[in-house]
């Protein structure tokens, strides 16, 4: 199967009502952790590489290793997208060196600015073949070339995010309802604006949601990197009931970064600690490409009855039976469809 884009994998998934992984890329133990993984799990997966990481580790070459994913693991849909696109020039960047989704983040602009530099992609991306992720609102928070401070932070209007969708014919959408980048997301409990995001699909019920700084933070991973010399105190990410809701109420593209860099430090820095003598890139880097792998699994792996309760929860439903990766749910009729005879 040659790379496909990621209209494809949204159109199956909002047909059938679950989130694809989105997670970022710098190196070939990431690529590999990412797509044995979700080759293990029978899962789509996105790539995504952020301009930072062009930067680092130069298209061709990542280019060449999501290619040798895909040939690798040709059973699984894969996906490469730019994440977090600065300007028209990467973008244009992405698609002529063979991207298959690209995103433009205009949302440092005002509302009409970005309007204007969100339909020039897009113009030229469906030009090539190629869908393109736009952002409306601000999160806070830090990723790569991306710092909004907390108090610029902004939710998406629903009305604005209407009105943005119809103008630049984008095809997805990430909106902030209060996710932040970075490892520090949630000061007290952590809560997202639903009220918003089931406005948004109502308004643009045919237009895929994204949503960003979604990385659970997952605790496991921040104390093995402060129990080997780390020094990230206070981390907290999205709870996973919270991104069971948000799949469920809509979003299509979940984005994770953070727990993949959490997962890679700590395997480096539990090898150096552990064994002092190793100096084989491989045996730290090997060690930390099971972690990326075990981190997307967990991602993948949901607890199928916290899911089960969550869906049967708003359907107003009894869960009946978990069987492997399904469940079964049960809802008496209002009334009744047959009426036996006395």
């Amino acid at each position: 199967m040659a790379l496909v884009t990621t209209k494809e994998m949204f159109e199956k998934s909002m047909k059938e009502g679950y989130a694809i992984g989105a997670f970022n890329v710098n190196n070939m133990e990431i690529i590999q952790g990412i797509v044995d993984a979700a080759a293990e799990a029978n899962s789509p997966v996105i790539l995504q590489v952020s301009s930072s990481a062009i930067k680092y580790a130069r298209i061709n070459y990542l280019m060449k290793m999501v290619q040798a994913a895909v040939e690798e693991h040709p059973n699984i849909p894969i996906a490469i997208h730019l994440d977090h696109g600065p300007d028209f020039e990467t973008a244009k960047m992405c698609i002529d060196n063979g991207f298959t989704s690209v995103m433009i983040d205009g949302s440092k602009y005002n509302f009409e600015e970005n309007v204007a530099l969100t339909k020039k992609v897009v113009d030229y991306a469906h030009a090539h073949g190629v869908p393109v992720e736009a952002e409306l609102g601000k999160l806070a928070g830090i990723e790569d070339d991306v710092n909004v401070a907390a108090n610029d932070a902004m939710y998406t209007d629903p009305a604005q995010a209407e009105e943005f969708v119809k103008r630049t014919g984008c095809d997805s959408l990430a909106i902030a309802i209060g996710t932040s980048h970075g490892a520090y997301k949630f000061k007290g409990e952590a809560r997202l604006r639903f009220d918003i995001l089931k406005e948004v699909k109502e308004r643009i019920p045919n237009t895929p949601i994204v949503l960003h700084g979604a990385s659970t933070v997952i605790p496991e991973l921040v104390n093995m990197c402060n129990e080997f010399g780390g020094n990230i105190p206070g981390a907290k990410g999205v709870p996973d009931e919270i991104l069971h809701e948000a799949s469920i109420s809509g979003v299509s593209k979940i984005n994770v970064d953070t727990d993949l860099r959490l997962a890679m430090t700590a395997g480096i820095r539990k090898t150096f600690v552990e064994n002092p003598n190793v100096f084989d890139p491989r045996k730290y880097l090997g060690e930390a490409r099971e972690l990326i792998k075990a981190t997307v699994l967990d991602n993948c792996f949901e607890e199928v009855r916290d899911v089960a309760n969550t869906v049967g929860e708003r359907a107003r439903a009894e869960v009946v039976q978990v069987i492997g990766r399904k469940f079964v749910l049960y809802r008496p009729a209002k009334k009744p469809v047959i009426e036996l005879p006395r």
